[in-house]
């Protein structure tokens, strides 16, 4: 026997014992878990509540379609597939919600030129920012409302009220503008204001149209996928009443293959609508994001 197997065994002997030391160690106590308020059910008609009534009723119109197609044709699969081509595929080929962001932009850029008029005008920044909200733009009137209630009743400086205002925006254009103005605010840049405002108007009205040049060119593939499934959904639903074509996917195995072949499909559109949705710049006035970072500091510390 060689040296090297007694020293081995010897040292996974240590190993043992040291490991069995660190498992006889008590353990910190875990804190207590969260006493659970809501249950599974609960949870569940909390979030169909949360459904638009156009939606419920479609649920509901689904699952009865259903019910009856696989009564009828004895298609099981009919069950799940209906109420999710009723609700699903709607909404899979319906446009990404860009239009309401570049409506958005377009709004800021309105309201930051008339801003900018104001303030040539020679108001202040005060009495511009609470006479804008006489012709904001519909969409981000409730922003610009709130910014001017702030200032009416006091809450905070001009500073604080207009970095609610960046949080309320929730937008990376929202936050170049509110921070051209509490630069202004705190006497740093009121001099060029104007100035600098229409600059970022014109900057704003830029950023619009290349966006409404994507958008137009995103619409092609989605009216062609539309198109394709429509007249596949109307081929197939003349198969099936006009002949055999569909039988062998009545057994079964056959629904089974059904169900992964328009698994693939959905799951095709799905991905199609995700590469068509633009992820939001990040922001650099937000406070959320900064008290988070501040509290993972202090919790390193």
């Amino acid at each position: 026997m060689t040296p090297l197997v007694p020293a081995i065994c010897g040292a996974l002997v240590v190993a043992g014992l040291i490991g069995m030391v660190y498992a006889l160690r008590p353990a910190p106590p875990k804190p207590p878990r969260p006493a659970r308020t809501v249950t599974p059910f609960g949870r569940l008609g909390s979030r169909i509540n949360q459904l638009s009534p156009r939606t419920r009723k479609l649920i509901v119109a689904g699952t009865v379609t259903g019910l009856l197609v696989a009564l009828v044709t004895g298609w099981v699969i009919a069950v799940v597939l209906v109420p999710a081509a009723i609700i699903g595929i709607p909404l899979l080929l319906s446009p990404p919600p860009a239009a309401a962001s570049i409506e958005k932009l377009e709004a800021l850029e309105e309201w930051t030129r008339s801003l900018a008029g104001k303030l040539t005008a020679g108001q202040s920044l005060r009495s511009a920012l609470i006479k804008s909200l006489q012709s904001v733009p519909a969409p981000i009137q409730d922003e610009v409302g709130l910014m001017v209630s702030r200032l009416w009743n006091g809450t905070g400086t001009t500073e604080d009220v207009l970095r609610a205002f960046a949080e309320d925006l929730n937008d990376s254009t929202g936050d170049v503008i509110a921070s051209q103005l509490i630069l202004a605010a705190s006497g740093r840049g009121q001099a060029g204001l104007a100035k600098a405002l229409d600059a970022l108007a014109e900057t704003v009205a830029s950023d619009v149209r290349a966006r409404r040049q994507i958008e137009a060119d995103q619409a092609k593939p989605r009216t062609t996928a539309r198109t394709v499934t429509v007249i596949t959904l109307g081929v197939l639903g003349l198969l099936a009443f006009t002949g055999d074509y569909i039988e062998p996917y009545g057994s079964p195995l056959g629904q089974v293959i059904l169900a992964i072949l328009l698994s693939a499909y959905v799951a095709t559109l799905l991905m199609m609508r995700r590469m068509a949705i633009a992820k939001p710049l990040p922001r650099f006035l937000d406070l959320q994001a900064r008290n988070a970072q501040r509290q993972n500091e202090g919790a390193a510390a």
